[in-house]
């Protein structure tokens, strides 16, 4: 085997020991980050309006979840056009890995690796917004590996560089402390989200409008 590919399915190993470790882990408590996302965690994705905004919404997510992708596709540019680029709210995405968790993981590492290169959180969401945009490939016989093979390639990191950027061990364990935290959140399943640290049921525009609405009005 090559190194390159010795140290693929390193990671892949890697990342699928911290899906089962997590999930033996889903019991314990973690530390209080303000109730699904009131106040600022170590980390933190975001767009639209600055940290301290009059309302925070957090969607805890994964890029291997297909109801994820169907929430980007059907309810992101409404939402996105009436809160975001009005910069009435402050928009949180929080790292679930869901099956296949290395490909999830991968793909979150390459992201983090994105916004370093960029400077911002935009290079994140670019890495994120098309592995998102991108699962109807799976359908079709594309693996999810030359997905983000693509999608590093037209980001200009090279096989060596986004290899290092996947089996970065230090990385990874902050993945990981970001993952306990959401579980000490309750949160079990993708995608979740939370209005000022308060669980939205209805992520329906309409539900999430429901709640935002009523705490901007406060």
């Amino acid at each position: 085997m090559s190194d390159i590919k010795f140290r693929f399915a390193a990671m892949s190993r890697r990342a699928a020991m911290t899906g089962a470790a997590l999930a033996a882990m889903a019991t314990l408590s973690a530390c209080d980050t303000g109730g699904g996302g009131a106040v600022a965690a170590e980390g933190d994705m975001a767009k639209g309006a600055a940290e301290g905004a009059k309302v925070t919404v957090v969607e805890y997510a994964s890029v291997t979840c297909g109801a994820c992708a169907g929430w980007q596709e059907q309810v992101w540019p409404a939402f996105k056009a009436k809160y975001v680029d009005t910069n009435q709210v402050r928009f949180v995405f929080r790292e679930f890995p869901t099956p296949p968790q290395d490909v999830a993981v991968a793909g979150f590492l390459l992201g983090r690796c994105n916004a370093a290169k960029t400077g911002d959180s935009a290079g994140y969401f670019a890495v994120v917004d098309e592995i998102l945009a991108s699962q109807r490939e799976w359908a079709t016989g594309t693996s999810p590996a030359a997905t983000l093979d693509r999608i590093r390639t037209g980001l200009g990191f090279s096989q060596e560089d986004y290899l290092a950027c996947v089996t970065d061990e230090a990385a990874i364990k902050a993945m990981e402390g970001r993952i306990r935290e959401a579980q000490g959140q309750g949160v079990s399943a993708t995608p979740t989200f939370f209005v000022n640290g308060k669980q939205v049921t209805d992520r329906s525009l309409e539900g999430l409008s429901a709640m935002i609405d009523a705490e901007l009005a406060k």
